[in-house]
């Protein structure tokens, strides 16, 4: 929040939006004339005034003279209102501007084949007031579509489950289930009854083997701290294992030194272990079954555009090259990069990170979210020559305190041998 480039671009966002009130204005005129009471009039156009326009300075306020060390919910809080409001303001405006648009071409129609007729009318007809309810019916969908998605969406926890078959899993491991959670971002929380009805989901699947793929905080390790005992129920016969993800680094905080921001990290890691997570950082371990095995490689977060730490190849070391390999890797871009390309098959990566941008559309016939346009992978399975990708939506939110469309995820997946 505090980078310079990313203020600039908030800054640049609200001074639009600001702009965009001038013409926004107008359209509210238009739908309250003709009403018979001014008092009523002035009650709307205040209205309008305090909410939208309000909303924008807040917005500014909050980024620029209000120093916070690391993003608040506060901060969450003004940004969603703020993102809510500009849609809701850009769905109104482009319906004003289409019927703008017609007004001009059909002021310059009439003034081209009927000049005599129109010679002492204005060169716009009025905009209709019609035009303007109708803005304000549009913008309504969305406007209620992100205060579902602030209140109830952010929680409205949806399983996925689905099965992966393979010629080379070994037999023991035929139906083995594995419990996916990702993205906890424990900061952003502000309904504790809520987290732990979907922990509580996660818990019944009664999985094989449980991990979580990174993002346990925003920023301080403090943040876990009132859910440890709620996460700390997730258990599995074959483990808990978990890797860290960007957001566990520290790295969208101020600190006053580098020694604190390291102690802030290495409390995180014990967080992990009071879970009864294990946390992998660069290495593998062998989850055994009967009589066979597979191998569990946990990295530290690479991802394209963030910080580059994970070292598959020192994963690596020691894993047989035959085995059944299953990567946790917090961030999709490290698959489609390195992993997909690597010379020794890992069949399985699990993923997350994304968070499909906690708003798109998702239906048998559509799928969309403004996250494609930066992640290939963005949510769901992939493949590639018999490697397995898997990007969980995420647990949690970041920034934007809610979901729309794209819905908090549980993911349970079963391993199952090929049969010939």
């Amino acid at each position: 929040m505090h980078n310079g480039g990313i203020m600039r671009v908030l800054l640049l966002i609200a001074a639009v939006s600001l702009l965009l009130d001038l013409y926004a204005y107008s359209g509210v005129k238009t739908w309250i004339r003709g009403w018979k009471s001014a008092r009523r009039q002035k009650i709307a156009l205040y209205t309008y005034l305090v909410t939208f326009v309000g909303i924008t300075l807040l917005f500014v306020i909050v980024i620029t003279i209000i120093n916070y060390r690391y993003l608040t919910r506060f901060q969450e809080w003004v940004l969603t209102l703020f993102l809510t409001f500009l849609i809701t303001k850009l769905i109104f405006i482009i319906v004003l501007l289409v019927g703008d648009i017609i007004r001009f071409f059909w002021g310059l129609i009439r003034r081209l084949f009927k000049a005599k007729a129109v010679k002492n009318e204005p060169f716009f007809p009025s905009r209709r007031r019609f035009i303007a309810e109708a803005g304000i019916l549009l913008a309504a969908l969305p406007f209620t579509g992100f205060f579902y998605a602030m209140f109830k969406g952010k929680y409205d926890y949806r399983l996925h489950e689905f099965t992966l078959f393979f010629d080379d899993l070994p037999t023991s491991f035929d139906g083995f289930t594995i419990t996916q959670l990702s993205d906890f971002h424990s900061g952003s929380f502000d309904n504790m009854s809520a987290v732990t009805r979907g922990i509580l989901m996660a818990k019944a699947l009664q999985s094989d083997l449980f991990v979580f793929t990174g993002d346990l905080v925003n920023n301080m390790a403090w943040e876990v701290e009132p859910y440890l005992s709620l996460f700390s129920q997730l258990k599995a016969p074959y483990g808990q294992f978990s890797i860290l993800g960007n957001h566990d680094y520290g790295d969208y905080a101020r600190w006053d030194n580098p020694e604190q921001k390291e102690a802030n990290h290495q409390k995180l890691k014990e967080y992990h272990k009071e879970l009864g997570y294990r946390l992998m950082l660069n290495e593998n371990t062998i989850i055994r079954k009967g009589s066979d095995q597979l191998a569990l490689i946990g990295v530290e977060n690479w991802g394209r555009g963030f910080i580059q730490v994970g070292d598959i190849d020192k994963a690596l070391e020691g894993v047989d090259e035959n085995a059944f390999k299953i990567l946790l890797s917090h961030d999709p871009t490290h698959w489609e990069e390195k992993i997909r390309y690597h010379p020794t098959t890992i069949h399985l990566t699990l993923s997350g990170h994304t968070h499909g941008a906690q708003f798109g559309i998702e239906t048998d016939k559509l799928r969309w979210s403004p996250v494609q346009y930066r992640y290939l992978d963005w949510a769901g399975l992939t493949s590639e020559k018999d490697r397995y990708l898997y990007v969980n939506r995420g647990f949690g939110f970041l920034a934007f305190s809610g979901r729309l469309g794209i819905w908090p995820e549980i993911t349970k997946i079963t391993l199952k041998k090929k049969t010939s």
